[in-house]
């Protein structure tokens, strides 16, 4: 086999039809939402005749998977076949380390798609603890079916693998989906109220809320946010063990999905928002990590940690941006209770955080 020479072809990617992607192992095994998401991210990737498509990947951990022409394939014991897209061997990834492949040519001009393996373990995963059951799947053991129905939004797969549930552990995942509950609501519903103690967090099925606050008595209720299927709220109250600080109004007739607070804490706060004390989080910080202050403006300016950044908790959401996705921060309040809200609204949004044990008054 000759020596490939890596250039990427210069032909743009074109989308996958989803039917051509259900052809592939396990892809065949995603539920319709998933694979709805899964082909509006795979595109198919020509490669020239003479190159290497193994070599070629500039991203983490993907599947490779041959849509169409002969890709000749060298094994490290010096075995070689050729691998023809559209065949029954072609509907399972071109595993180079699994297979113990040295190398691979593209004896024809190929297509090929490439998918990321950890994005569509993720999916597999939450299809089968939820309790899909893909057609044609053997099931021994009948087991107790999920009563919620799942939308693809509220638990969208690229949610899945950046924001809280990402840290979520798969023993907890189908310990959720039995305690989950779902309930229809109308336009003009108040789901939660300013000032009242947190009993539920809330995912957005269907249908869209307003979140509102009533910042002083004698002015009407300003709004914060419109928010929509995907969407989740209430988790403040529950983190902090605080009163609820805003008001959420379904805006339209729609579904939600609620835990617990007793099951949040067990299930999401406890194995996601993470502690360490003054003297590991010093360590961090001269490692990189930055202090989030979430206390008051007031209260930062009278006095703060060297270095912090501010950030009040019921204004996190809106300073997100302006976050560092690649830092850790160090969060942190008075007592550790305003901060491990905070924790858990930046573990959502994908940002790396943990929590100052018992917040600056231990200190």
């Amino acid at each position: 086999m000759t020596e490939a020479i890596d250039i990427v072809s210069s032909a743009k990617p074109q989308p996958l039809d989803k039917l051509e992607l259900a052809k592939f192992d396990p892809v065949s095994r995603l539920s319709p939402s998933r694979l709805d998401e899964l082909a509006d991210v795979c595109f198919v990737e020509k490669i020239s005749k003479d190159l290497d498509p193994t070599r070629m990947s500039t991203t983490g951990m993907q599947a490779l998977y041959l849509v169409k022409g002969d890709l000749g394939i060298r094994y490290e014991n010096g075995n070689k076949v050729i691998l023809r897209g559209g065949t029954d061997a072609a509907k399972h990834t071109v595993d180079s380390e699994r297979l113990k492949i040295k190398d691979t040519i593209a004896l024809t001009p190929i297509d090929v798609v490439r998918i990321d393996l950890d994005l569509l373990d993720i999916m597999l995963t939450w299809d089968q603890l939820s309790g899909y059951v893909a057609p044609g799947a053997q099931v021994r053991a009948v087991a107790k079916p999920s009563e919620v129905k799942l939308d693809a939004a509220s638990f969208n797969a690229f949610k899945l693998k950046n924001g809280v549930f990402a840290k979520l552990p798969a023993a907890n995942i189908e310990s959720m989906f039995a305690r989950l509950t779902s309930i229809d609501v109308e336009a003009g519903q108040v789901i939660v109220t300013q000032g009242q103690e947190g009993d539920y967090y809330y995912l957005i099925q269907k249908g869209t809320a307003v979140v509102s606050r009533v910042k002083d008595a004698s002015q009407p209720p300003v709004e914060l946010a419109e928010i929509s299927a995907g969407s989740a709220f209430g988790e403040e109250a529950l983190a902090s063990d605080t009163k609820r600080n805003a008001t959420v109004t379904m805006k339209t007739d729609g579904q939600l999905l609620r835990l617990k607070k007793q099951d949040f804490i067990e299930l999401l706060k406890a194995p996601i928002v993470s502690t360490v004390n003054m003297a590991q989080a010093v360590h961090r910080v001269s490692q990189g990590a930055v202090w989030l202050d979430v206390r008051f403006e007031t209260e930062y300016k009278y006095h703060h940690l060297e270095g912090a950044l501010n950030a009040p908790l019921h204004e996190l959401r809106n300073r997100l941006e302006k976050l560092d996705k690649t830092k850790e921060y160090i969060v942190y309040c008075q007592t550790g209770r305003r901060s491990s809200a905070a924790a858990f609204i930046l573990a959502q949004h994908g940002i790396n955080a943990v929590v100052l044990e018992n917040g600056t008054r231990a200190s």
